[in-house]
């Protein structure tokens, strides 16, 4: 069963070993992390300041797992309270277990949770404009395009456009059929 648990503690371990697997396959859509990211004195301190950040009310960090593995992470960075109740998204699944749905289950799973029970009214995503997947993960879950910058973040030397999308609280997805 698919489950969207907020980032424990308890996690660090198998929180390091998902990174440690897909390392190589991320990289392929960010740019390298410095090599103490990958010890868990590291991801234990990064799951210390998650947890700060989620009682301060500026992030909510969440780990998707399947039959207990960790098969994805969710994030919801930057909320800003005042005027706007919004956040900006971010998310990544394994190299294993992607083109099954999952992704757009665990965003719908997110998205509840950021319209129930944390009261955001508007989400906000950047996606490189290669990355198609997630563009579709996106407006499967209600997101809509709204701009598109040229040349945007460089990666391994060479430039990419970002795709801009929202969210907003009351949106209907769409149907859709997951992945075999």
């Amino acid at each position: 069963m698919l489950n969207l648990q907020p980032l424990a503690r308890g996690d660090a371990a198998a929180l390091l070993a998902f990174e440690l697997e897909n390392r190589a396959y991320f990289e392929r859509w960010i740019n390298p992390r410095e090599p103490d990211f990958y010890a868990l004195a590291a991801v234990q301190a990064s799951i210390a300041e998650a947890e700060q950040a989620r009682a301060a009310d500026s992030a909510h960090a969440y780990v998707l797992k399947l039959h207990d593995e960790i098969v994805g992470r969710i994030n919801l960075r930057h909320v800003e309270r005042r005027f706007f109740n919004k956040a900006m998204l971010g998310y990544r699944m394994s190299a294993a277990h992607q083109g099954r749905g999952h992704a757009t289950r665990a965003l719908a799973m997110v998205l509840e949770e950021a319209r129930t029970r944390l009261g955001l009214w508007r989400i906000e995503a950047e996606v490189r404009a290669d990355n198609i997947g997630s563009s579709r993960v996106l407006l499967r879950n209600g997101f809509r395009e709204f701009g598109r910058a040229t040349r945007a973040i460089e990666l391994a030397g060479a430039w990419h456009d970002l795709l801009y999308y929202e969210w907003h609280a009351g949106a209907t997805p769409r149907r859709f059929e997951p992945a075999a």
